[in-house]
């Protein structure tokens, strides 16, 4: 019973902090205030009342339109709300309650915003991966005695997109994919990062092929949002896919 309360709590401080996401999606590539500035409609431009900011439940209360001018709202707003709050419960699962944890839900919401941003955009904003470089630093700190395994992590893939970066004057891959490993290096270490590549890599080809052939996709392709799958499966399962790909040899 008492893991069913505190799983419930982590849930709904999970969607939460997606209402919150929503406004880092919208915003940040606008160059929107994401703290002071209101709530408002993105069509009529309405201050939100705050039963109307409740997460999931607005939504579903106002059958999916906007209270004041009725323009039907974009199903984006509940889904990452569920998907946060599921993802909080996913990682506390895993991992357990512990204070990595707290850092590695911290992590998987700024991978959903960097993603969504990414794919709309092609750009991966400078502060989203400042503030996996912080809980890098966070999670350094707390293992200090394997202190190089972080950062070492933190140059690993990241040193290897600077060269693709160099050699391709810029057209292989971009700066925020740079940033983003290295930051995520930092925080996963150097195995795991080399495994979030893999995942990333693998992903992205296979996914964005289907894509070109089925939605005509152009051959360019945002990585970010594939970096972040590689990222947050090697988050929560490195350790046991490394071990079980090592056992493969030896």
């Amino acid at each position: 019973m008492i893991n069913l309360i505190l799983f419930l709590m982590v849930f709904l401080f999970g969607i939460t902090i997606g209402s919150f996401l929503n406004v880092c999606i919208y915003r940040i590539p606008r160059k929107e205030d994401i703290v002071l500035e209101r709530s408002h409609c993105m069509s009529c431009g309405n201050v939100l009342k705050w039963y109307e900011l409740i997460p999931v439940i607005s939504f579903l209360i106002q059958g999916g339109k906007c209270r004041s001018c009725k323009t039907k709202l974009s199903m984006q707003y509940p889904l990452i709300e569920l998907a946060n709050g599921l993802i909080y419960i996913w990682i506390f699962a895993v991992k357990g309650f512990e204070l990595e944890s707290v850092l590695f839900c911290a992590c998987a919401s700024t991978l959903i915003v960097i993603s969504m941003i990414d794919f709309r955009t092609y750009e991966i904003p400078f502060g989203c991966n400042l503030v996996i470089l912080a809980l890098g630093a966070v999670r350094l700190i707390l293992d200090l005695p394997h202190w190089y395994d972080y950062v070492i992590g933190f140059f690993t893939v990241s040193g290897i997109f600077m060269i693709i970066y160099w050699i391709t004057r810029g057209n292989g891959i971009g700066g925020g994919d740079i940033k983003l490993m290295a930051a995520a290096g930092l925080l996963l270490g150097w195995k795991e990062i080399l495994l979030a590549l893999v995942i990333g890599s693998v992903a992205g080809s296979v996914i964005h092929l289907i894509l070109m052939k089925v939605q005509k996709k152009d051959r360019v392709l945002a990585f970010g949002p594939y970096l972040a799958l590689g990222i947050f499966v090697a988050m929560l399962y490195g350790n046991a896919i490394i071990t079980w790909y090592l056992r493969l040899f030896f």
